[in-house]
């Protein structure tokens, strides 16, 4: 395991262990475990089923954005995406990014930069799709102004959390006006060769220093502007990117309704589904953070957290969370294990090989 993974662990060690504790730390062991017994499992089959469908939908979304370079087919796209997944949920680091553009290009010979190009661009409508999601819900669903949630040393009220949906709401403005000025290549050039020219203006540091942050820092940030303008450039025209616009907030209304199903399997959860579409929203936030390989610790801070706003008991919101994580992500790390065997992939070879020559 080389230093960049090591480092990833350990971050994701600290966090993981913090959320942990602030999740649980006013939770009785018992009263979970006796909770955990309440829960009608054989509501995890439609939970599961529906959020693998989400990822299906996911296939069907990345093999349209890869279109426009090379035609792909089902399992050409499933295989990749499913290993990704996998990969995210069990190393740290979140490899798996990494591991579906290389698959793609040994086994569809499509670049590794336009890979990685296509991924960015999912991130992009995946982001856009969380926060207006956000938006959308907080302004639908009633929060009391006078509830007032607890994390570590912090107060959260509902006056908080009316203005972080405002602030939201301008992230988001300000994040398609920024897309829609990457996608100018005039714009691109002189934000890209701003970048590269920061280091130049950090007088207070030695020229070693400047030289180490252009060449670690902010060329990579360069590049990744350009994957930024390449990934949306795979889509061509407003059309395509409409339909994926459109694939995006399927897969993500798919996703929800799998979280809002397993509401019926869990006691003294009556949640709305705009309530659930924020409970869901809120934990993928909080997995954005840095945290050990499938989330744990963070998944349930955000969950147990976003479902006290809407007055969930403690143990109520502990228990639906743990089982609600674990249904999502063991069907991913299945399908993604099979996918592995069914293609033949060497995950030594496959991280160890320079990717840049893929």
């Amino acid at each position: 395991m080389n230093k960049k993974l090591i480092l990833s662990l350990c971050l994701g060690l600290i966090f993981s262990g913090l959320a942990l504790y602030l999740a649980f730390r006013n939770i009785p062991v018992r009263d979970l475990v006796h909770y955990l017994g309440t829960v009608n499992y054989a509501w995890l089959i439609p939970v599961s089923l529906s959020a693998f469908l989400s990822f299906i939908l996911r296939v069907f979304r990345w093999k349209w954005i890869l279109k426009s370079y090379k035609p792909v087919s089902f399992w050409g796209a499933f295989h990749p995406l499913m290993i990704g997944f996998m990969l995210n949920c069990i190393l740290p680091g979140r490899m798996g990014e990494l591991a579906r553009p290389i698959i793609l290009a040994k086994r569809e010979k499509i670049p590794f930069s336009t890979g990685v190009a296509s991924v960015v661009c999912e991130r992009l409508f995946d982001l856009i799709c969380l926060i207006l999601f956000l938006v959308l819900s907080l302004s639908y669903i009633t929060i009391d102004p006078a509830l007032t949630v607890t994390v570590g040393k912090y107060q959260l009220t509902g006056a908080t959390l009316t203005h972080v949906c405002y602030g939201m709401a301008k992230l988001c403005l300000a994040l398609i006006v920024g897309i829609i000025l990457v996608s100018i290549k005039v714009f691109r050039e002189l934000l890209a060769n701003f970048v590269i020219s920061i280091p130049k203006y950090l007088v207070f540091l030695s020229i070693q220093q400047r030289n180490w942050l252009e060449t670690k820092v902010f060329r990579p940030a360069s590049r990744l502007i350009e994957h930024f303008a390449d990934g949306l450039a795979l889509l061509k025209n407003p059309g395509k990117i409409l339909a994926c616009l459109g694939i995006t907030l399927a897969i993500w209304v798919v996703q929800a309704l799998s979280y809002y199903l397993m509401t019926f399997a869990c006691p003294g959860l009556d949640v709305s589904f705009p309530q659930i579409v924020t409970v869901m929203v809120m934990i993928c936030f909080f997995i954005a953070l840095p945290s050990v390989p499938g989330y744990w610790g963070i998944w349930e801070a955000g969950g147990i957290f976003a479902l006290t706003l809407f007055s969930v008991a403690g143990e109520s919101a502990a228990g639906y969370t743990l089982i609600n994580h674990v249904v999502q992500i063991v069907p991913v790390i299945i399908a993604g294990m099979i996918s592995a065997l069914m293609i033949g992939i060497n995950f030594k070879q496959l991280f160890n090989q320079d990717s840049s020559n893929v």
